[in-house]
């Protein structure tokens, strides 16, 4: 296991990061997974035992059980708190009042209060936004974060699910009020969807951002039960609710050559999908989800897998976006050599 800084700050991640969205079943989180506390504990377990050093959660995953499961499970497995890196997020809805959602000031105070509560920790490592706010201004927000960080509620704060204006917006207010600025962006972003490389990846790269995707296996699509065009094998959470959206004809593509390079290296197509994010220059740390001590141990794998410069390539090619303004311009006006007209 390798390990990465957290965006401009000295706290090292592990590059694969358990996400814990499978534990507790409650709600709608049902499709995507209802392990209890002795499986939960379990996967945490074998994660920690295997190098990975930072776990993901939400406020909304399982209406909260979540965070209660994990909480629970480090407690009990009784790890050294300053060797793990716990993260949470918030924005969903979290009760059935009116405020109970969103971005403001007074729903960050108070979500961050019940998270710490669930988990049973004085603080989080990273805090994140988990998305979007239409009604609340960035500015209340992010200064919001930084009351957090500044209570010792949080050390670090990020964001996920933003588009890249957004993001900017907040880190320059950030900046020019000395509040506390993000530090990582956790987006989706898969070897089947790379539309963060056209906007989020270069603003990330630029102001020294960690990014940090979420369902890199594209809701199960690159697990290798799926074929293209075909129903997906019985009890998948992707066959019962299809998200994150997949160009089918780009699924097409990359299948084939995850598997192409599986034959050649003995290595399964779910590990190879990590295994080729981990090769992105902007990626901090892949967040991985499992049902199974057997599935979380294929995924911790990836970090043994070194794919040859020729593999990149054939998966890079197989999986590359299609032209899009801007992109097309710029590409053409920088392949010009500086004085010479075009033609």
């Amino acid at each position: 296991m390798r390990y990465n800084l957290l965006g401009r700050t000295g706290l090292y991640l592990s590059e694969l990061c358990l996400g814990t969205m499978t534990f507790g079943g409650k709600g709608f989180w049902e499709v995507v997974g209802k392990l209890g506390q002795t499986e939960a504990e379990a996967l945490v377990g074998t994660a920690l035992d295997g190098g990975v050093n930072f776990i993901d959660t939400a406020d909304v995953y399982s209406e909260g059980e979540s965070e209660r499961l994990l909480g629970a499970a480090l407690k009990s497995l009784a790890r050294p708190r300053e060797q793990i890196v716990v993260a949470t997020k918030v924005r969903g809805t979290t009760g059935k009042g009116i405020n109970q959602v969103g971005l403001s000031r007074s729903h960050i105070l108070a979500s961050i209060e019940q998270s710490l509560q669930r988990l049973q920790l004085d603080h989080v490592d990273l805090y994140q936004i988990h998305g979007f706010d239409p009604v609340t201004p960035i500015e209340e927000t992010v200064r919001a974060l930084d009351d957090v960080v500044r209570s010792g509620k949080a050390r670090y704060v990020g964001f996920s699910n933003l588009p890249a204006w957004l993001a900017m917006k907040a880190l320059e207010f950030a900046k020019a009020n000395g509040l506390a600025r993000f530090q990582s962006a956790q987006l989706y972003y898969s070897i089947a969807g790379r539309d963060s490389e056209r906007e989020l990846a270069p603003m990330a790269q630029s102001e020294g951002i960690s990014i940090l995707p979420w369902s890199p296996l594209a809701g199960g699509l690159l697990s290798g039960k799926f074929e293209p065009e075909k129903p997906g094998p019985e009890g998948a959470r992707r066959t019962k609710y299809d998200f994150p959206p997949v160009d089918a004809g780009r699924l097409s593509r990359v299948l084939p050559a995850l598997r192409q390079v599986s034959s050649e290296t003995g290595h399964s197509v779910a590990r190879l999908a990590l295994a080729w994010l981990l090769t992105r220059p902007f990626v901090s740390s892949v967040l991985i989800g499992a049902k199974t001590r057997e599935q979380l141990l294929d995924n911790l794998a990836a970090a043994d897998v070194t794919l040859t410069p020729e593999q990149i390539t054939a998966l890079d090619a197989a999986s590359a976006l299609p032209p899009e303004y801007p992109g097309w311009m710029l590409e053409r006006q920088n392949t010009q050599k500086r004085g010479v007209l075009p033609k």
